[in-house]
């Protein structure tokens, strides 16, 4: 019994919809909860910020690469998946930009 090889318009596809998932939304970004971060310390604060901007960074800089990308015209769908894969990051992005404002608040209400 041989194995199915995928040619390269069956790879990329798959490719594709493996990048994209299927089960992600894009603007359902979950509300931030600032209670969430009232009971933490200041260094505990300051990490938690740090971590967050490193996230945000980390993610606009895959976004960035993202859109570099040149898809071939005759990949069925291919904009459509650069296109989900910057949505769903800039979704990700702002997530994150709403728990660093949370902290920040949280870091200059009490440090």
């Amino acid at each position: 019994m041989k194995a199915a090889i995928l040619g390269p318009l069956g790879a990329l596809s798959l490719a594709a919809a493996a990048l994209t998932g299927c089960a992600s939304s894009f603007g359902s970004a979950k509300p931030v909860d600032p209670a969430k971060y009232a009971a933490m310390s200041c260094p505990d604060l300051n990490s938690a910020l740090g971590g967050t901007s490193k996230g945000i960074s980390a993610t606009a800089i895959s976004r960035g690469k993202v859109s570099q990308w040149s898809v071939p015209f005759w990949v069925p769908g291919g904009t459509k998946a650069v296109s989900a894969i910057q949505k769903r990051q800039t979704g990700k992005i702002e997530r994150l930009q709403g728990e660093e404002r949370a902290i920040y608040s949280a870091r200059q209400s009490r440090c």
